[in-house]
């Protein structure tokens, strides 16, 4: 069973950026994926990656998410730019058991880290 552990959160202004990056105890060579959950809401898919590297945005993460890996350092990163009060949430890393991950829908995935807290202030 994969171990992913989060970090890089924490407390920043609108506009602001941040890396986010989530350390797997094994290879990342395989579906990775980014979801965040502000309370009271749904945990919701924010970008995938797959194993040849090819990466989805949910609509609300197109222009300001990135997703990327680095397969010899077995971690996952997100880059978010400009932002906003509403990206403040639980920010959770998630793996999936195959290469290819077939979207952004939590089911698809059956790993999860604990997660890392983004909060943004105007």
């Amino acid at each position: 069973r994969v171990q992913l552990v989060e970090s890089g959160g924490g407390s920043v202004q609108s506009g602001g950026s941040l890396s986010l990056s989530c350390s797997a105890s094994e290879s990342v060579y395989k579906c990775m994926a980014w979801f965040r959950q502000a309370p009271t809401k749904e945990r919701e898919g924010l970008a995938s990656i797959d194993a040849e590297g090819v990466t989805t945005y949910a609509d609300s993460a197109k222009g300001r998410f990135t997703i990327s890996k680095d397969n010899a350092k077995n971690t996952l990163y997100l880059q978010i730019n400009s932002l906003e009060p509403e990206d403040s949430a639980m920010y959770y890393c998630a793996a999936g058991p195959l290469g290819y991950c077939g979207g952004l829908a939590r089911y698809l995935y059956n790993e999860w880290g604990q997660g890392t807290q983004v909060t943004v202030s105007s």
